[in-house]
């Protein structure tokens, strides 16, 4: 019998627009961050800036999360039997959420920015993309209620030649380097993890606790980074203070949901989404940037709706024939 859903994040039509809606969201990051690191005066080459920058963006999220997630518990953060706020594991999961803040948000940004600031962006977005297809695939290995079936593989190759296709007749491509790609690899890495840490912290502490706490720590973890590379921001721009604070706004709803839906869903069926991030993000570029925008575009987000679409719906025949 098909288990009945009753939360907005359980229920298959309203989960799969609030995942398209963190991809959008997201995807706007890619030609606001373009902006906003010239508008605070960071140099192309300041690795320590960007990293501070970043940091501030997450720490500041993860303080907006957390305290919006306390106020929604309506009650004080305890750590008696039961776990107050916190849930019925508080001790471990508050160092779960340490360690999702450590490997989701620092290690994850920080290897991301090096590598962005290495590659170029459309290569940046093939390899970044890879974290979506890892953790769909270590879900199936490592949780008991997820199983490969030739449908997730289906869609997991259909995405992935979507985000290949966004980059057809880029030109030629440069040497591998470890400081651009391998710092990438070890991103979409680091990100898979954290979305594997995701769904076992989140059952033992509410998700938006959790996301607070980790966005919050890792951001700190950022700031602490940059500051020790010797990054400095300048005096920003109004139009500069104003992106910060979409970016700042960004990471608050986007993980605050895609986390909850991590927490109550199938992987796979949630994670496919991300594969319309580097997409958006390219065709978001185009509009607010004046990059050329490609037919090919519009070639790639067919593939990779294919692929959620056929991940999603063998997903609720499945359900429907338990």
């Amino acid at each position: 019998m098909k288990k009945k859903r009753t939360s907005i994040f359980e229920r298959k039509t309203a989960a799969m627009l609030l995942a398209a809606s963190t991809s959008v969201v997201w995807a706007f990051a890619f030609p606001l961050i373009k902006l906003g690191i010239p508008a605070f005066g960071i140099a192309a080459d300041d690795t320590g800036a960007k990293t501070l920058f970043a940091g501030v963006r997450f720490f500041t999220a993860g303080v907006i999360v957390l305290a919006a997630s306390l106020l929604n518990e309506k009650r004080s953060v305890q750590l008696p039997e039961g776990g107050g706020a916190l849930g019925e594991k508080p001790l471990s999961g508050l160092l779960l959420a340490l360690l999702l803040g450590l490997v989701n948000t620092a290690l994850h940004y920080f290897c991301y920015y090096i590598g962005l600031s290495n590659l170029s962006g459309s290569r940046s977005a093939v390899i970044d993309s890879l974290s979506s297809f890892i953790l769909i695939l270590a879900a199936c290995a490592v949780f008991r209620d997820e199983s490969l079936t030739v449908s997730k593989a289906l869609g997991c190759v259909l995405g992935f030649c979507g985000i290949l296709l966004v980059n057809a007749g880029g030109g030629a491509s440069a040497p591998l380097s470890f400081t651009g790609d391998g710092m990438l690899v070890l991103s979409a890495v680091f990100s898979a993890a954290g979305g594997l840490l995701t769904r076992v912290v989140t059952r033992r502490i509410p998700a938006g606790i959790a996301t607070g706490i980790s966005l919050g720590f890792g951001g700190l973890l950022l700031m602490l980074s940059g500051v020790l590379m010797g990054g400095r921001l300048g005096t920003p721009t109004l139009s500069g203070a104003f992106i910060l604070c979409c970016l700042i706004g960004i990471s608050t709803y986007g993980f605050s949901v895609y986390n909850k839906l991590i927490s109550c869903n199938p992987v796979g069926e949630i994670a496919i989404f991300n594969s319309l991030i580097p997409i958006l993000g390219v065709t978001f570029s185009c509009l607010l940037l004046g990059e050329p925008l490609r037919l090919n575009y519009a070639a790639a987000g067919l593939l990779v709706a294919a692929g959620i679409f056929i991940i999603n719906y063998s997903g609720s025949r499945e359900a429907c024939h338990e």
